[in-house]
């Protein structure tokens, strides 16, 4: 689909310098592609907020030792 947008001159220089002149399509449809993505994920973050409890876990009283113990439950982990 054919899209008609406004930019800057100094983007297109950049646009151009980086991606070429042969190129612009591509390169814009990939960085729109990517924001969009980022998007995605922080649209999923911040639904996710608030899904755990803030209290009442196994690391609440020592995180680090919680970490350690479950490294070594893991046999893959165990050196």
């Amino acid at each position: 689909m054919r899209l008609h947008i406004s930019l800057d001159d100094r983007l297109i220089a950049e646009l151009d310098r980086r991606a070429g002149r042969g190129h612009r399509s591509a390169f814009i449809a990939q960085t729109v592609e990517r924001a969009l993505d980022d998007e995605r994920r922080w649209d999923e973050i911040e639904a996710s907020l608030g899904a755990i409890e803030d209290g009442g876990h196994a690391w609440d009283a020592d995180p680090a030792a919680w970490v350690r113990s479950e490294r070594h439950e893991d046999a893959r982990r165990v050196g």
